[in-house]
């Protein structure tokens, strides 16, 4: 009894023991590995990050001074769609940025308006510093280059209207936005603003700044630009004359230069060499006269390019 007892337990017992047996693998054979794809649940995709809006301009932001001869940078008011000064209408780049200037001349005042999508305006009053001028007596003849009064008087007319056409183009060039280089360092031989007597007979005021080195000196361009005019032959009082589109309106002339590398059309950035210093068309000795001017203002270029120093001028290798 108690035998039959015991291997009925044994029988009850033994398909625990094979089911339990089962469950171990063979030493022979490796335990399967898991699927990567069950290792390591699929990535979820990440909601997009909205980028953060640009901070708002409620008032215009201003850098640079107000003053004759002097151009400023500025940002408009946010959702400004259009913009004037004194009336007149002002370009803004997509982030709001424009240029103004004021010519040697300006009135004290002038009144910028931004008006907005929604009709409201913003307006800013700016008091416009004055300039500091001198007198310059020149030993040159009034007319320059020409042979005599009547050559000149008859070909004046057509050099002055290659140079207003020149200057209305308007190409999109950022150059305006950069801190403008000297094109050339020197003896400064003359002064923005001052008014010239030639051999006694009064000009108008000097038009750019004079630096005097000799001949055959590369000058570079100041800022970035688009070649406008490249004078083919001497202008009587210009000489062998170079314009350069920095956008927005402004722009540089290099006038009595030796040697011109650049043509109408080329894109220069700053630094390029553009040709040599001469003495070609109204100049006592070899010097570049550089001038600039936005729209019909002149403009000082030692106010945009600051004070001249050894490493002003930085050719481009």
């Amino acid at each position: 009894m108690k035998r039959a007892r015991a291997r009925a337990r044994y029988g009850a017992a033994l398909p625990l023991l094979i089911i339990a047996g089962s469950c171990v693998p063979a030493a022979s054979e490796p335990a399967p590995r898991p699927s990567p794809a069950a290792a390591a649940p699929a990535a979820q995709p990440r909601p997009p990050v909205a980028s953060p809006s640009p901070p708002q301009r409620a008032d215009f932001i201003l850098r640079g001074a107000a003053e004759q001869g002097a151009a400023l940078v500025g940002q408009a008011p946010s959702g400004v769609t259009m913009l004037t000064l004194d009336g007149q209408p002002i370009p803004t780049d997509d982030d709001g940025t424009f240029l103004i200037a004021f010519d040697r001349d300006a009135a004290t005042s002038a009144q910028l308006v931004a008006t907005l999508a929604d009709g409201r305006t913003i307006e800013r009053a700016l008091t416009v510093a004055p300039g500091n001028w001198r007198i310059e007596y020149i030993n040159a003849p009034y007319r320059g280059g020409a042979s005599s009064d009547a050559d000149f008087e008859r070909r004046r007319p057509a050099e002055l209207a290659q140079i207003a056409a020149a200057r209305r183009t308007d190409h999109a060039s950022d150059g305006w936005r950069q801190r403008f280089i000297w094109p050339v360092t020197g003896r400064r031989s003359g002064f923005f603003g001052s008014q010239r007597v030639y051999q006694g007979k009064p000009g108008s005021y000097h038009s750019g700044a004079d630096i005097a080195v000799p001949a055959g000196t590369p000058f570079v361009a100041p800022a970035d630009g688009v070649v406008v005019l490249a004078a083919a032959s001497p202008f009587t009082l210009e000489g062998n004359l170079l314009i350069v589109d920095h956008g927005m309106g402004l722009n540089s002339a290099f006038l009595h230069c030796q040697r011109l590398d650049v043509k109408v059309g080329d894109r220069v950035v700053q630094g390029q060499v553009l040709g040599a210093v001469g003495q070609t068309g109204r100049a006592t000795g070899p010097h570049m006269h550089w001038g600039m001017k936005w729209r019909d203002g002149r403009l000082d270029p030692g106010k945009l390019a600051g004070p001249m120093t050894n490493g002003s001028a930085r050719p481009n290798s």
